[in-house]
């Protein structure tokens, strides 16, 4: 009997952890993805010197006004951990952009 005790208190305190420690790989996930998807990103500025209209563009050979064609500067745009909502991409004017994705109650935001 004390040893059935023992064993369910193990187990109700390693379910948790193990839970958490999933939570903590799939925020590690995401933002190595943004990371990645921040420096193909500026990678596209520096060769097209315009920042991309969507994520799409990054995936593909493009050519900037010089008549150079550059790119893709990713293979593919990654898929975000499960459960997390898709990567959003935004910029505007001034040359500013972000990515952007959430989950497990964590928001990643890069730059």
């Amino acid at each position: 009997m004390i040893v059935v005790a023992v064993i369910g208190i193990l187990a109700a305190i390693a379910v948790p952890l193990y839970a958490n420690m999933q939570a903590r790989a799939r925020i590690a996930k995401a933002e190595a993805d943004a990371r990645t998807l921040v420096s193909a990103i500026s990678m596209y500025s520096s060769h097209m010197r315009t920042l991309p209209s969507t994520l799409a563009d990054l995936n593909v050979a493009t050519t900037n006004s010089d008549g150079m064609v550059s790119g893709p500067f990713m293979a593919s745009t990654p898929a975000p951990p499960a459960g997390w909502s898709p990567y959003a991409y935004s910029s505007t004017s001034l040359g500013v952009f972000a990515v952007t994705t959430s989950g497990d109650a964590t928001t990643v935001r890069l730059p």
